[in-house]
């Protein structure tokens, strides 16, 4: 049972679509889901700022010293949110590092449109989040 979704903030959260995908994080959040933001990016001040409210982590690349895909980085963002990788789902649109977060446990989910994403972790995580 998946207990964890983790997304990635560039070319996921960026999308044209992508209040749809936190609209989709808060439902998973309300339904007992524990939610984090992984991202490369080296500081995460701002945001934090606009994105924290959503998330139970947040783990950025130039504050930690580990990046995606190392696996290393996505066994710690799991650590912070209290659960196994193996109950995790990663979203994320570089195929390599969708590839590390499965190394590291994960369920990994390409993300190339936010309506597949949304189907895709509807099915993963039991709920009805396409319709947003």
């Amino acid at each position: 049972m998946l207990r964890g979704l983790v997304l990635d903030y560039a070319g996921v959260l960026t999308d044209v679509e992508g209040e749809r995908l936190l609209a989709a994080v808060g439902t998973a959040r309300a339904n007992g889901v524990r939610t984090a933001l992984l991202s490369n990016a080296p500081g995460g001040a701002e945001a934090r700022r606009a994105l924290g409210g959503w998330f139970d982590a947040m783990v950025f690349s130039g504050e930690v010293g580990l990046a995606k895909p190392d696996v290393a980085v996505y066994s710690l963002t799991a650590d912070l949110l209290g659960i196994d990788a193996r109950a995790c789902a990663f979203v994320d649109d570089s195929a390599t590092n969708v590839a590390g977060a499965v190394k590291a446990g994960m369920v990994g989910v390409r993300h190339v449109r936010v309506q597949d994403t949304l189907d895709e972790l509807a099915v993963l995580f039991g709920l009805v989040l396409s319709s947003l």
